[in-house]
């Protein structure tokens, strides 16, 4: 079949994988030069551990072994299978990570001594840690120009940047240069741009946008071995849901600012080194076009506490906004058309699931 894939994203170009690792020819088009949006725009992380049971859980493990699968044959990728441990630094935390059943996560409690052997260049102080071996990483920047390389050297597809869908006919689709590209199946994965022409295909999307602020810092000078995140997270991951999460809700308030900007601290190292450091949560649009620099100043002041230093020179600040569906799903898939499909929404979970999510596009639509 002829697939067009309107959306360079992580969600697109895993949907361009699968359709030409299964045999048919793909056309991917996107409306910027290159992808800009939250699949570059985030931490690279395929979390596992926090994911709540069932279909998440399940969609999140399909996926992880869909990318370390891919990345044997794309390193350009910078998959690690690192980890990630979830620093706890006082009993109400501690419970929270007692109480969390494994679950086929791979989630184990370590003392504070552990996690220093495990992770030296966390030399805070601490009562220990929740390891999930299952957590890895790439390189958001350039996983997608990596995927598309690969994909082109197989002969079966074609990336057209630059192209603004404008409308959807019988045959494929009509760009904003006039031009018409013909498909057997049309696949939107346009992430946060609800807007144009998927505005135009749909009515009440159930799906909303998420705002965030991340930063990215210095090189630290030594290799953070794991993924990191602090206790907050627990209040952010549905997998850590139930009696001890209340409890620690009701007598561990976050502070201030954590709490006015949705906030835990997420932390991964980049192949140069650097940090990328995160994040705030704003639901209510419309978002504003600045960041802001409290946020900032919390970040800085978690990290030097995990780390036992001082938090490396922030040297790149970005904002960034996803699409999540609405009650829960995994993604928003659903049919506009004969011939084409609408696939939006996985949330913070895009770049952890898209592998999966799209191998389920794909069966579901008979590719």
């Amino acid at each position: 079949m002829r697939i067009l894939i309107v959306g360079g994203g992580v969600l697109g170009t895993m949907h361009a994988w699968t359709a030409v690792q299964r045999g048919h020819d793909v056309v991917q088009l996107e409306r910027e030069p290159e992808a800009r949006g939250a699949s570059v725009r985030n931490f690279g992380l395929i979390w596992v551990g926090g994911r709540a049971d069932g279909p998440e859980l399940e969609t999140a493990l399909r996926a992880r072994e869909l990318w370390e699968s891919i990345a044997d044959e794309v390193p350009g990728l910078g998959f690690r299978a690192n980890g990630s441990l979830t620093v706890l630094r006082t009993e109400a935390e501690w419970a929270v990570a007692e109480q969390t059943a494994d679950g086929g996560r791979n989630l184990t409690l370590l003392d504070a001594a552990a996690v220093r052997e495990r992770n030296p260049a966390l030399r805070g102080e601490f009562l220990g840690a929740l390891h999930c071996g299952l957590d890895a990483a790439v390189e958001p920047r350039t996983a997608q120009p990596a995927l598309r390389e690969r994909l082109a050297a197989k002969g079966r597809y074609r990336w057209l940047p630059g192209r603004e869908v404008r409308s959807l006919t019988a045959q494929g689709v009509v760009d904003d240069r006039g031009e018409s590209h013909d498909a057997d199946l049309v696949l939107f994965c346009t992430g946060a741009w609800l807007g144009g022409l998927v505005g135009e295909l749909t009515e009440n999307l159930p799906v909303r946008r998420v705002r965030l602020q991340m930063a990215q810092t210095e090189p630290l000078g030594e290799p953070l071995p794991t993924s990191v995140a602090d206790g907050d997270s627990l209040r952010y991951y549905p997998a850590y849901r139930g009696p001890a999460l209340d409890a620690m809700n009701a007598t561990q308030p976050q502070p201030e600012v954590a709490a006015r900007h949705a906030m835990q601290l997420l932390m991964v190292q980049r192949r140069d080194g650097g940090l990328t450091v995160g994040d705030t949560h704003a639901y209510d649009e419309p978002f504003g076009f600045d960041v802001e620099e409290e946020p900032y100043d919390h970040l800085r002041t978690v990290a030097a506490a995990l780390l036992g230093r001082p938090l490396p020179r922030i040297v790149r600040r970005w904002a960034g906004v996803y699409a999540q569906a609405d009650g829960g799903s995994v993604v928003h898939r659903a049919r506009l058309a004969d011939n084409a499909w609408l696939v939006t929404g996985p949330g913070g979970r895009g770049m952890t699931c898209s592998p999966a999510i799209a191998e389920r596009t794909a069966d579901e639509a008979g590719l």
